[in-house]
Formats: C-alpha cells, structure tokens, sequence
C-alpha cells in the first residue's frame, strides 16, 4: 500500500505543478500531461484505498477511509473532465486535496470505524460521497466566482486577464450544484428503500444534517431559477451545505475516533 500512496502522491504532483504552473499563461497548461499524471495517481490512490474499504469480513468506513475516499473522488471528478472543462482554476486545489488523501491512508492511524456488509450500503455511501465532492468543487468555485467578481469592482481584471470570464465560472458553479443535488437525492431515496434503521440510533443527526442540506441546495437552485441569485448569496448556500453535509457525514464520527476512541 505505501509504494501505491507514493505513486499517487506523485501522480497527483506532477499534475499540480503542469496545471497550477500554467494556470495564469495565456496558452494554458499542457492538459493532456495534466490529464496522464491525474490519472497515474488515480488509479494508484484507488488500487491502495479499495483493498481498505472493502475486504471479505465487509465494508470498513472509518475516518481515514472515508476521508480519503471524497478526495480520490474528486480527483476523479476532475481528471475526467480536465480536457474539456472550461475553467481549471480550481484543479490545483484539487489535486492537492487528493495529495492529502492518498498520504493520509499511510501517515494516519486506521481505526476500525465502521463496518458493514449490506450490498445496498455502498451503493447509498458511494452516493453520498460523490454527490459530496461535487458539492465540494462548487463551493470552490463560489469562491472564485466571489474573486473574480471582487475584482471585476475594482477594475484590476484588465491587468488579469488570462482569468476565466465571470458568466462562465456561475454557469459551471451551478452545473456542479446541480450535478450533486441529483446525486444527493438519489442517496437519500436509497437510504429510505434499501437501509433499515435509516433514522434509528446514531443514525438520525446523519439524516437530518442531510435533508438540512438538500433543502439547502433545493432552494438555492430554485432561486437561480426563478429570481437569480446575487454572488453572496450563492457562496452562503454552498458554504451551508457544504458544512451541513460535513457535519452529517463526518462530525460523530471526528468525535468518536479521535477524541473518544
């Protein structure tokens, strides 16, 4: 497991340094590279992590392995569409996420967490986390979009202009939050069908910080839609729902393993 950690660790920083070297040259980075060394480090962050979270004794969802399963998400996520997305600045900060994860599975301690064998779970938790770290790369892009358009009022955007134009990084903002409303949804239906117990003991805050933060990007999207939103606005929402579902997915659990265990 340590020699694939390694592998995705430089993987993954290889494709920060063509990406985040480039980001502000007129040309661009070379993509394509970005786009191999992205997916060395992929590959080698799930071959290490995989044998972790699922063996023969069931499915092992503690801390670590939760934590560094959002980011190889998410750097999935963003190597797939690397070649074709339009605004990249955000990449590097995912690519260094995705550093964190894969050095945490051999830097961290592995407690045991939680285990389970019900098929359906992975299915629902598979879910859940995807629709996280989508909802994580739009909250970054809120905040880019907060820049950008800071600058935009103070007229020093004539001097940065190899920076992504303003309608293009909110159209992929919510293209994003839509992408993981729909994935969120889906996790909520199949932890209502599939799971028994889905509000039973330990498991209620989960869901109620989750259906807390459906409502929260239900609504957001319903007022782009109807009314517009204002850039403050949508990096609230982001912000909320982002710390919602943190608090769903890993608040109990940052108790119980690192300071109860």
């Amino acid at each position: 497991m340590e020699l694939l950690a390694i592998i995705a660790i430089l993987g993954y920083g290889v494709a920060f340094y063509l990406v985040a070297s480039k980001l502000l040259d007129a040309n661009g980075p070379n993509r394509k590279m970005a786009t191999i060394a992205g997916g060395v480090g992929v590959l080698a962050h799930a071959a290490a992590l995989v044998p972790l979270v699922i063996d023969g004794s069931g499915q092992h969802y503690s801390l670590v392995n939760t934590a560094s399963l959002v980011m190889l998400m998410l750097t999935i996520a963003i190597t797939l569409m690397l070649t074709r997305i339009k605004v990249i600045v955000v990449v590097p900060s995912v690519y260094l996420c995705g550093i964190f994860g894969a050095a945490g599975m051999v830097l961290l301690p592995q407690n045991e967490g939680y285990v389970f064998t019900n098929p359906a779970l992975f299915v629902h938790v598979g879910s859940s986390l995807l629709a996280y770290s989508v909802f994580l790369i739009g909250s970054l892009y809120a905040f880019q979009l907060a820049a950008i358009n800071r600058r935009l009022k103070d007229r020093k955007l004539m001097l940065e202009s190899t920076l992504p134009p303003l309608m293009t990084v909110e159209k992929q903002l919510y293209h994003f939050i839509m992408i993981g409303f729909a994935m969120l949804t889906f996790a909520l239906v199949t932890g209502f069908i599939f799971l028994e117990g889905f509000f039973g003991s330990g498991q209620a805050h989960k869901v109620i910080f989750t259906c807390a933060a459906w409502l929260v990007y239900g609504a957001m999207l319903w007022q782009h839609k109807t009314k517009g939103m204002r850039i403050r606005s949508a990096i609230i929402y982001s912000t909320a729902g982002v710390i919602l579902l943190t608090l769903a997915y890993f608040g109990n659990r940052l108790v119980r393993e690192l300071f109860i265990a």
